[in-house]
């Protein structure tokens, strides 16, 4: 099995990206999609969060704009945060190999890879990028972002330069989805060769 780190900064096309692994039959461990299911309605870590950070869960699990005006801006806090959330990622990454143990190619979906120390144990590492003022335009575009909130998010990743210099394949994703789709497809390829050799 190879596995593959999958990451990219803020509105760089990463999710579009591993959705593509995924119709080509590829195996996505989503480290987003984990912590929200933790953190949802009945998520594992509902309780222990409000223990930590009071008044910032309800009916519905964590809520998500109380918990990051708590901790955006507020390294302690965030480090509390992570505490909490990062092994049972791990534990739920670990479930997910031994369920996809016959696999010859899986990809780990990862936002904070380089920040958080995920590399370990990787194969390859593919970051998804693209100009800034396209990433820019992408993310002022979610409902509830301001300039100052993709600041701060911004201060929290490594420079998209800085990611790419580090990657083993960079896809970018400036281009038609097609265009995207092709480069992701040779990817797979390309591991899947290196696998056969």
């Amino acid at each position: 099995m190879k596995i593959i780190g999958l990451t990219g900064s803020i509105g760089m096309g990463k999710s579009t990206v591993a959705a593509m692994f995924e119709e080509a039959g590829v195996p996505v461990f989503d480290a987003d999609a984990a912590v929200h299911e933790l953190q949802g309605p009945g998520g594992a870590l509902v309780e222990e969060i409000e223990a930590v950070f009071p008044g910032t869960t309800g009916r519905d699990g964590v809520d998500r704009q109380k918990l990051g005006a708590q901790v955006l801006g507020d390294q302690a806090a965030l480090a509390r945060l992570e505490a909490l959330v990062h092994p049972a990622v791990v534990d739920m990454r670990r479930s997910f190999l031994g369920e996809h143990r016959e696999e010859p190619l899986i990809v780990f979906d990862i936002p904070l890879l380089f920040e958080k120390g995920g590399a370990a144990g990787l194969d390859a590492v593919v970051v998804v990028s693209a100009p800034a003022d396209v990433q820019r335009a992408r993310v002022l575009a979610r409902p509830g972002m301001s300039p100052e909130k993709f600041e701060r998010i911004l201060a929290l990743q490594m420079p998209d330069a800085e990611k790419r210099a580090r990657a083993d394949f960079v896809v970018d994703t400036s281009v038609p989805h097609e265009d995207t789709r092709r480069q992701v497809r040779e990817l797979i390829a390309c591991f899947r060769n290196a696998e056969a050799r």
